[in-house]
């Protein structure tokens, strides 16, 4: 698929629209409308954050990722990531996180960390009281119905940790992270 990767501009509200637009499709449980959703871009727009977009050839947003410095920049959250339906499967997500991870790099940040909810029973860690042997949880966790949990793995992220019960009674926030520059 053809496309380039650049910074999302604060002037350009055709693609702020889209990008919002692009929350509301993939993640309707945290922002159900437009207007939040808006919100969320907004803040992934301030001063110090990363917030990359994924262009077509025609200068339509295929998807893009933010983040956010923590630990002195020494790790980056990575949030949110969002491909649109249409361009998903095709490398897009792949190439906004490789992207990502050489802002990071450049910014000198050794850590990326993530959160992804599983609000949807789709792994075996949602539905349950995870407690009180979480680690026994995650290292024998299934994708059930297409977590974006595997993707991240493919994409070098470990799971760290899960935090139970983050979004509700059976709704666990499973954490990864993945090392981009340094040595122990």
């Amino acid at each position: 698929m053809m496309m380039h990767i650049t910074d999302l501009q604060p002037n350009d509200t055709l693609a702020i629209q889209q990008a919002a637009a692009l929350l509301v499709t993939g993640f309707l449980h945290a922002w159900p409308d437009l207007e939040q959703a808006l919100i969320e871009v907004h803040k992934a727009l301030e001063p110090g954050k990363i917030c990359r977009a994924a262009l077509a050839s025609d200068g339509s947003v295929l998807g893009w990722i933010g983040g956010n410095s923590q630990y002195d920049g020494h790790v980056w959250e990575l949030h949110p990531l969002v491909v649109r339906p249409d361009a998903q499967r095709h490398g897009v997500g792949r190439a906004l996180v490789r992207d990502f991870e050489a802002q990071v790099h450049k910014r000198n940040g050794i850590t990326i960390l993530l959160g992804s909810d599983d609000e949807d029973d789709t792994t075996t860690l949602s539905g349950i009281n995870l407690y009180p042997d979480i680690w026994q949880h995650v290292a024998t966790i299934r994708n059930l119905r297409e977590h974006p949990y595997t993707f991240y793995q493919k994409c070098g992220f470990v799971i760290v940790g899960v935090v139970p019960d983050a979004n509700g009674p059976g709704k666990p926030d499973i954490l990864m992270a993945k090392r981009v520059q340094g040595e122990v």
